[in-house]
């Protein structure tokens, strides 16, 4: 098995196997702002692959463009792979789909860039929003705001007519009901754990003529995960991610601009029990049983 990358972005990488297939890996990289640390994160990559298997099969009526995450599966089609153990839990073969030009936003919660919009403007993605809310407080119902995709630079919040113009209107209202109906299945799965759904990204491609679920679904990089205990309406509430590197780095006065700083081991290890701690109360199963272990 000797594969070389035909793409590599921050954390992932994909490599072209053949029979309209290919694998996407998920590194343990760690970036912040498009710089890419020198450090690592242990155990992301896996973290990522695994709650996008399980929210995966959680979903199984809705269709995906995922193969499988299991490593003797993956050998049938890549010789050589069973052996390739430190790929083992963190690659995913997938079909090859058209992608959208859209990152399909679902927002529940007031935060983040929606946040920073609503506070300037009263409206989120340019859309209508009710007046007097707060940071993190939640929407009336979970709202559909897309934006670009930019290979380079940054993704840029769009409104709804924007969105058809790139897409198309028939297209936009599946991917539409597609993805708000799968965020208030997750929603609900997580809120039984004591958690909230903020907001989440979807990916979405056509494959064989329909619309179907590519990449990440519903991980701490894609979405905003927050303890339920510890939400309060106008505070930024904890969450299940990189948000221990990103406090430590906003408060060092790095300019944003490689190279990059020095991350410390205690930042480091911090992190990565955070993600960890996501994939097994996410999913209630032990990171330990996830292939790659």
């Amino acid at each position: 098995m000797n594969l070389e990358p035909f793409y590599s972005g921050k954390v992932r990488d994909l490599y072209d196997v053949g029979e309209d297939m290919m694998l996407m890996v998920a590194s343990d990289r760690l970036s912040a702002y498009d710089v890419i640390m020198r450090e690592t994160v242990p155990e992301k990559g896996r973290v990522l692959t695994g709650l996008t298997d399980f929210w995966l099969s959680e979903f199984s009526d809705v269709p995906s463009a995922l193969v499988s995450c299991d490593p003797s599966v993956i050998d049938t089609h890549v010789a050589g792979f069973a052996a390739r153990s430190e790929w083992h839990g963190r690659t995913m073969l997938v079909k090859r789909a058209a992608m959208l030009p859209l990152e399909c936003i679902v927002r529940g919660r007031l935060a983040g860039q929606a946040y920073e919009e609503y506070r300037v403007s009263g409206t989120v993605h340019h859309m209508d929003a009710p007046a007097g809310l707060r940071l993190t407080d939640p929407l009336p119902a979970p709202m559909f705001t897309p934006s670009t995709k930019s290979e380079s630079g940054h993704d840029v919040n769009i409104d709804l007519a924007e969105a058809a113009n790139l897409v198309g209107a028939e297209i936009l209202a599946a991917a539409s009901e597609i993805c708000v109906g799968l965020f208030g299945r997750a929603a609900s799965r997580l809120a039984s754990v004591g958690l909230v759904l903020a907001d989440t990204k979807f990916e979405l491609g056509v494959l064989d003529g329909r619309l179907v679920v590519c990449d990440e679904v519903i991980t701490p990089d894609s979405s905003r995960i927050w303890p339920a205990d510890q939400v309060v309406s106008g505070e930024v509430p904890p969450s299940f991610d990189k948000q221990p590197f990103r406090d430590w780095l906003d408060a060092l006065g790095w300019d944003r601009t490689p190279p990059p700083p020095t991350v410390p081991l205690e930042i480091i290890a911090i992190t990565s029990a955070r993600y960890v701690e996501a994939y097994e109360r996410v999913s209630g199963r032990s990171l330990s049983d996830w292939y790659g272990a």
